[in-house]
């Protein structure tokens, strides 16, 4: 097990915790930065799953949690899974690109479920045509936001994964 790592991805995980707590605008959060960055650096999906619907679940239960979790934690799901696809590429375009792609498809997902779910919008295509477009204000705060915090989280992990090599994986034993 290789703890140095385990110690800074914990470390990075804790900050996810503390910065959604913070005043921000609507849609202007780590997790998915966090989701992204753990399926590039997590080896194990289950831990790379773990790490932000963690967060989510323990920051939620302070917020409030909603009827939408289940389309707010799915899309995390997809952003994790997008990490893992750009990790054999991990470059500042693909992240940029994963970071947009997973912002649209919270965006998708997640307004979706606030039209399945509420009394907000009728059960029609206009209802559900109304819930995305009353959600565009919100939309260029989850991609900054996504595209702000990976480059942090993702540019950090890099950078000490250079300066440090005993925080590098260990690619004979995935150790998290």
């Amino acid at each position: 097990m290789n703890k140095p790592r385990i110690i800074v991805l914990l470390i990075l995980i804790v900050a996810a915790v503390a910065l959604r707590f913070l005043p921000q605008p609507p849609n202007f959060t780590p997790i998915a930065a966090l989701a992204l960055f753990s399926g590039i650096f997590i080896r194990n999906r289950l831990w790379a799953v773990a790490a932000p619907l963690g967060v989510m679940l323990i920051t939620d239960l302070f917020i409030g949690l909603h009827s939408t979790m289940l389309f707010v934690y799915g899309s995390f799901i997809l952003m994790v899974w997008l990490g893992g696809a750009i990790y054999p590429h991990i470059k500042a375009g693909y992240v940029a690109g994963g970071g947009i792609t997973g912002a649209t498809l919270f965006f998708i997902i997640t307004n979706f479920g606030v039209w399945l779910t509420s009394s907000t919008y009728p059960s029609t295509w206009d209802g559900l045509l109304s819930a995305y477009v009353a959600a565009i204000p919100f939309y260029h705060y989850m991609i900054i936001s996504t595209l702000f915090y990976s480059a942090i989280f993702i540019g950090l992990f890099v950078y000490a994964e250079k300066w440090f090599p005993s925080i590098r994986e260990d690619h004979d034993h995935a150790s998290a």
